[in-house]
């Protein structure tokens, strides 16, 4: 038996934590992967929060914050990982293997939640490397597609296959059970590539000065409008503080889930 399979039958449940059980993986390359897990009956999240998973440590769990991919509605959980390997819980989360176990926190929470923005009508979700997570789950929840009318979910990464979710993505979600329909009309996607050739280049920054962002199939005005935009952010620390200064000085307001605004950001990851 494994050691990975040892510590797997000897993990309890605590009064924070849950046992669950992995279901599958998905390496899209050497350094980035996701997984799904079961769902505890009891566990209930609005789509866009982040909960804390982990592995035994020798003397505690070892736990990290992690985005949910999946929408609320899903009945397992997925979560996307990057690898690093001397990372104390990724060098071992990224060996996992179905049937294996981990622990899950019990209380989800975070900003990057449609609740935390105000009512508006157009959605641009700006993400860097696994700060994609969150967008996934918002983009295969429906109430998403109730509350704005056009949704642009921007990923920029530095390679090509660093694009997860891209078939996908690329296909408006067809095949999905609840938002197939929504949004092949309402769903944009805009994959960046950094460090290789590619169809779009450039950091998100540069996609807005060039007008690549406002280009077809969007529609309304060719730069963000704080009457009827709305933003989220998450990924590279850079991205978020520089296009965040970006928004405050075109007059957007920072969200949150007590005074929803005009943009937000996951404040627990950039601290």
């Amino acid at each position: 038996m494994s050691d990975r399979a040892a510590a797997a039958r000897i993990l309890a449940p605590s009064d924070a934590l849950t046992v669950e059980t992995v279901r599958a993986v998905r390496h899209w390359n050497d350094h980035l992967f996701s997984f799904t897990i079961t769902r505890p009956s009891s566990f209930r999240f609005r789509s866009g929060e982040f909960v804390m998973i982990g592995l035994p440590g020798e003397r505690r769990p070892l736990l990290r914050a992690y985005s949910i991919a999946s929408p609320a509605w899903a009945e397992e959980l997925e979560l996307l990982s990057i690898k690093v390997p001397d990372g104390p819980l990724t060098a071992q989360l990224q060996r996992i293997e179905p049937g294996d176990q981990l622990f899950l926190g019990r209380k989800p929470t975070g900003t990057l939640v449609a609740d935390a923005l105000l009512p508006g009508r157009r959605l641009f979700l700006l993400s860097t490397g696994t700060g994609l997570a969150p967008f996934m789950s918002l983009v295969r929840d429906p109430d998403i597609y109730e509350r704005f009318n056009q949704i642009v979910l921007v990923h920029s990464v530095r390679q090509v296959s660093d694009l997860a979710y891209r078939t996908e993505l690329e296909s408006h979600l067809a095949g999905d059970p609840l938002v197939q329909d929504q949004a092949l009309l309402q769903l944009s996607y805009l994959p960046t590539v950094t460090r290789e050739r590619f169809r779009t280049t450039g950091r998100i920054d540069a996609l807005i000065e060039d007008g690549t962002l406002f280009g077809p199939p969007l529609r309304g005005p060719k730069a963000f409008d704080p009457e009827i935009d709305r933003v989220m952010m998450c990924g590279s620390m850079t991205m978020i503080r520089s296009l965040a200064a970006r928004f405050e000085s075109s007059g957007f307001a920072e969200g949150s889930n007590a005074a929803p605004g005009q943009y937000v950001i996951e404040r627990a990851f950039v601290g």
